[in-house]
């Protein structure tokens, strides 16, 4: 690259191709890699924290308690009641705390990439979600009933169903699942590209740009810093709205009578 040029990342430095079993089906790239990985992370801080548990915690059971008291406080009871809350706290738990750690990839070093920024892990997760809550609904009215009171909007003139039907099939049954899935993946996604323009940008600047450009370097790396700050707000922010919607899906499917 000649000095005074910028070309922006290409396609390779978001979604790099295959780094093992490459031609299988069974092939990882990075992202893939760094998605097992921060598995494998959530798992062993599990299993750290709750060891020996202590009636009085601390350490990394402190922090483990406090996120479950938080999904459990915050959302399963504040939205399902504590007695719904209470059968559905590990499904909600589980996807909080699968998107916090796959989302906070994205600001560690070396690993710099959400692996929710591809939309397989949202869309699996969205998919979860969705069977959930029609399995709910479907087991508290059965289907067709519960497909009955999901899209037929009451007390309205007939003439007006014709209308509603297919916009409450639509915004229930299809756009619930692809808003979740696309949410996340977008948020993860754009501030990965935010971060690695920024970060890039400050490269150029120091080591490829013109000799006036060294001074706009710490701006660029200043601007970086700032919107890591904004994105560790996002990656909490994406795993609560993540699991406060399935959280209100399940309610609405269990009071889909009173829609």
């Amino acid at each position: 690259m000649a000095a005074g040029e910028f070309h922006a990342p290409s396609l390779n430095d978001f979604f790099p191709p295959a780094l093992l079993f490459e031609g299988t089906p069974f092939e990882l790239d990075r992202l893939m890699l760094v998605r097992i990985l921060m598995a494998a992370v959530l798992v062993g801080f599990m299993l750290l924290a709750f060891r020996s548990p202590k009636l009085v915690p601390r350490g990394l059971q402190n922090i483990a308690e406090t996120g479950l008291i938080f999904v459990k406080e915050q959302i399963c009871d504040e939205v399902l009641g504590k007695e719904t809350g209470k059968k559905f706290f590990p499904l909600i738990a589980s996807i909080f705390f699968a998107v916090l750690f796959l989302n906070i990839s994205g600001v560690i070093p070396f690993l710099n990439i959400s692996s929710n920024a591809r939309i397989g892990f949202p869309l699996v997760l969205a998919l979860v979600a969705y069977v959930a809550f029609n399995y709910v609904g479907i087991k508290k009215y059965g289907f067709f009933h519960y497909m009955r009171s999901s899209i037929v909007v009451p007390n309205v003139p007939p003439a007006m169903h014709v209308l509603l039907i297919p916009i409450e099939f639509i915004s229930t049954f299809l756009l619930r699942p692809f808003t979740l899935t696309v949410r996340l993946m977008a948020n993860m996604l754009a501030g990965h590209i935010m971060l690695v323009l920024f970060f890039s940008a400050t490269q150029f600047f120091l080591f490829d740009g013109a000799a006036w450009m060294k001074v706009l370097s710490p701006f660029s790396l200043l601007g970086g810093f700032a919107f890591t700050l904004f994105e560790l707000l996002v990656v909490f922010l994406q795993a609560y709205v993540f699991a406060l919607l399935t959280a209100v899906y399940i309610g609405l499917a269990q009071h889909a009578d009173s829609h």
